[in-house]
């Protein structure tokens, strides 16, 4: 087996070209052409599928619970397959799948929400290549997906197929993302509004809440330690329109740049919260529970989570303080006093990249492509998504599904953690029904003291409206395996937590020379090698671009 796969991902979609093979020859599949045409194995073939193993509280056994027991005896005892479930530690992933593939026990797919690493498992040699023709006779309806959403352009590696991916519906948006804030605690220091949380504005309200003594360190952004990958965001840091350059150098957020000018203008501000008295002194020792507690036993101004029919630390939240008032952090769609625009990353134009494992047989592989075909179809998508009536929703006065509170799903039935997703994930990354009003009523829980459904839909409006502005930043993706990024990664996101925390507590005075003398050591103990290889890579043409838009905004930071 060919440990080395040279990636070119994107190369196709970039001088739009497209490579396909023959059909390969696999015994009684020569001529299916979707679910009609399929028989039963002559033998039990048996497939492994990764679900997360998020560690979530009351959640049934994520390998073996009802729902895996459906998919058996609805899908898999009907074409002789045997459905395993492998549990994939949500915070660990790359180390799961890293122990999965040395002992030789890879799942029969590899997926996950990041390109890097897909790119990483194909030159770990984790990835097979797979005919695309081959899976749209086998899974037409999935097929038939990914050409209406414009994704083939990203499935072909190294002048074959090796990527398949799923729909993320509404992705210039992040909609389902929400901040809860203290709407009681400003009213109570004199202000009817919610200030940019990226502003001086910002500040002499968590000093106002301070001062009245209502929490003594209120900031809740950034009360808690950096945890790895996805740190420090800059996005609302940055200049618009943006140099593509630049963007390909420091854009990508898996590694914190540190160096740049967009993360001298965040730590810079988080070292101004520091000094400002309403970071706790000691916020490096606050895991992200902690973190979730402290809001909801009223110690910090804000929380955010992800938007479920049930969401319990929100319950929890109430039941602490029955008084209190939250309010959504509604999207902004102008500059704010600094000048910044109120930008954020959007997400990639599709949810799960699945690959193909390369200990898998085609055997194997055929039935993980039936898997997929069977899991999009409309009626097991929504019962997989929605449950059984009665036990795990319920209709309204108007005819809509409405999610029976996670807490009161009877235990025989419960659904996995935010209504099954990490099953369902496969074929789409949120739940829909109907209109995205329909959509995010049903998606936010209904027996709260206080209802957020307007405040939701006006968000996802205003991130419609930001998006338009060119605001709403999709990370570049690059047509090779960055060879730097696997070797200097884990380093560089370990040094970056210890310079930051160094930064955040250092006195205003002597930031910018710290800053100077971190970012240099930080390069040379390989940012530099990355920035470097990102832009060869862009050079080469093997990078996505920029899009332009209409209506771009720029924005008025030097």
């Amino acid at each position: 087996m060919n440990k080395k796969v040279i990636k070119r991902a994107l190369a196709a979609a970039l001088v739009g070209t497209m490579v396909f093979g023959s059909v390969p020859t696999i015994a009684g599949a020569e001529e299916a052409t979707g679910m009609d045409a399929w028989e039963a194995f002559d033998e039990t073939v048996t497939i492994k599928i990764p679900v997360y193993d998020r560690g979530a509280e009351g959640v049934p056994d994520v390998t073996d619970n009802y729902w895996t027991q459906w998919v058996q005896s609805e899908f898999g005892d009907k074409y002789n397959i045997n459905v395993e479930y492998v549990g994939i530690t949500r915070s660990d992933v790359m180390t799961d799948y890293a122990l999965l593939g040395a002992s030789g026990e890879l799942p029969t797919i590899l997926m996950e929400y990041d390109y890097d690493k897909l790119a990483t498992w194909a030159t770990e040699g984790y990835l097979t290549e797979y005919d695309i023709d081959y899976f749209a006779e086998i899974a037409p309806t999935y097929y038939q997906g990914m050409v209406d959403r414009d994704q083939l352009q990203y499935v072909e590696l190294a002048g074959g197929d090796y990527l398949v991916l799923s729909e993320r519906p509404y992705y210039e948006t992040n909609y389902t993302y929400v901040t809860f804030v203290r709407m009681d605690w400003l009213e109570e220091v004199g202000y009817d509004y919610i200030p940019d949380m990226n502003s001086q504005d910002y500040i002499d309200a968590m000093l106002a809440i301070k001062e009245a003594g209502i929490a003594e360190y209120p900031d809740g952004v950034n009360n808690v330690m950096l945890t790895g990958v996805g740190s420090d965001q800059t996005y609302a840091f940055r200049t618009f329109p943006q140099d593509e350059e630049n963007w390909v150098m420091y854009g990508d957020y898996q590694i914190p740049s540190l160096s740049s000018d967009e993360n001298y203008a965040l730590l810079s501000f988080i070292n101004q919260k520091y000094n400002a008295g309403i970071l706790d002194p000691e916020y490096y020792t606050i895991d992200t529970e902690t973190q979730k507690s402290n809001f909801i036993n009223g110690q910090t101004f804000s929380y955010a989570g992800y938007i479920s029919a049930s969401m319990d630390w929100l319950e929890s939240f109430y039941e602490q303080n029955p008084d209190a008032e939250l309010a959504v952090l509604v999207q902004s769609t102008e500059l704010n006093e600094e000048g910044y625009a109120p930008a954020y990353r959007a997400n990639n134009p599709f949810g799960m990249m699945i690959g193909f494992s390369s200990l898998a047989t085609e055997d194997e592989i055929t039935a993980a492509m039936m898997y997929m075909e069977w899991m999009c179809q409309d009626d097991v998508l929504e019962t997989f998504q929605w449950g059984i009536e009665g036990e795990n929703f319920t209709y309204d006065e108007d005819g809509n599904k409405v999610s029976i509170d996670y807490s009161e799903q009877s235990s025989d039935y419960k659904q996995g953690y935010n209504n099954s997703i990490d099953y369902w994930c496969i074929v789409t990354a949120s739940r829909s029904t109907g209109t995205i009003e329909e959509t995010i009523t049903a998606s936010l829980p209904q027996n709260l003291p206080q209802n957020f459904n307007d405040a939701v839909i006006e968000n996802y409006y205003n991130q419609v409206e930001v998006a338009s502005y060119g605001w709403a930043v999709t990370d570049c993706m690059f047509g090779d395996a960055l060879e730097s990024v696997t070797e200097y990664q884990e380093t560089l996101i370990n040094l970056y937590i210890e310079l930051r925390d160094k930064l955040v507590v250092a006195s205003e005075d002597e930031f910018d020379s710290l800053y100077e003398e971190y970012a240099q050591q930080y390069l040379d103990a390989g940012y530099q090698d990355v920035i470097d290889e990102r832009l060869e890579l862009y050079n080469e043409g093997l990078t996505t671009k920029l899009p332009t838009y209409d209506d771009a905004v720029a924005t008025t930071v030097e």
